[in-house]
């Protein structure tokens, strides 16, 4: 029988409470979600970089709309909870950012996160504290009346925007764990002393974001300091695409196509895909 939403929120729920730090397996589109579904990962989350890039745009340049439908047809292609990144929300307002979340649910997800970078002209700007704490506060209010442990992830996201004051990332996540978020994250921390602080500061789940070099730990040293879940961003996705664009230089430039040797073949992939 189908795996009902509320199946999937609680497995996600629980994973959260396990004794062992989990990996969240970021896809890009149905196949690569069954895939990961199938070599065995726990959880599926999106990536707001490959999302729009499957829209052949920019990080941040595709709507609200085409978010949702993007994690809809995710979230429908496998039996696993899936937690979306929905970027700051897609509102200007408290009020919109509730609305988001209640789409998102109504998509099929279990799970989302929220920013709290503007996005705006000056992309390196923030939202001021008390607004970031607002608008989770709003995505907060929508999810608990959804039926089921919707997972919201709250992001301080300083340290990709050149806000590099470790006590304002430990502030804005305090502020946004009293809002009610039940994870909490802050990407591009420097080093595993400073996750370590973090995650001794707050008392609800810390996701690390793997994906940045130089700044990206494995799982045993993450859990050492404290971590819970552990997410690949875009890594995946960079991935197959580095593939990609290796095998297509191959092909353009020496007219050889060794990669066709290295590569599993199309017969391998279908193994993961429904009939």
């Amino acid at each position: 029988m189908p795996i009902s939403q509320l199946d999937k929120a609680n497995v996600f729920h629980a994973l959260h409470r396990g004794p062992r730090a989990f990996i969240v397996a970021n896809a890009w589109d149905a196949g690569s979600a069954r895939i990961l579904a199938g070599l065995g990962f726990s959880a599926i989350g999106t990536s707001s970089w490959a999302s729009a890039n499957v829209y052949g745009r920019r990080d941040h340049a595709i709507t609200r709309e085409e978010a949702l439908a993007h994690s809809r047809a995710i979230a429908g292609a496998t039996d696993l909870p899936v937690s979306a990144d929905l970027e700051n929300g897609f509102g200007s307002t408290p009020r919109e950012v509730a609305e988001t979340y209640r789409q998102a649910a109504a998509a099929g997800l279990v799970g989302a996160s929220i920013e709290d970078a503007t996005h705006g002209p000056n992309k390196d700007t923030l939202f001021d504290i008390g607004e970031a704490t607002e608008r989770v506060a709003a995505a907060i209010e929508a999810t608990r009346k959804l039926g089921f442990p919707f997972v919201l992830t709250a992001r301080a996201d300083g340290f990709l925007h050149g806000h590099t004051n470790l006590d304002d990332a430990i502030r804005r996540l305090q502020a946004y764990e009293k809002a009610g978020a039940e994870v909490l994250m802050a990407p591009g921390l420097p080093d595993l002393n400073s996750v370590k602080a973090v995650c001794a500061a707050i008392t609800k789940p810390f996701n690390f974001m793997v994906g940045i070099p130089g700044k990206s730990f494995c799982v045993a040293e993450l859990e050492a300091v404290g971590v819970r879940r552990i997410s690949l961003a875009s890594s995946l996705y960079s991935a197959a695409m580095s593939g990609l664009v290796a095998a297509a230089r191959e092909a353009k430039e020496k007219g050889t196509f060794v990669y066709v040797d290295t590569v599993p073949g199309c017969w391998e992939l279908d193994k993961y895909m429904l009939a």
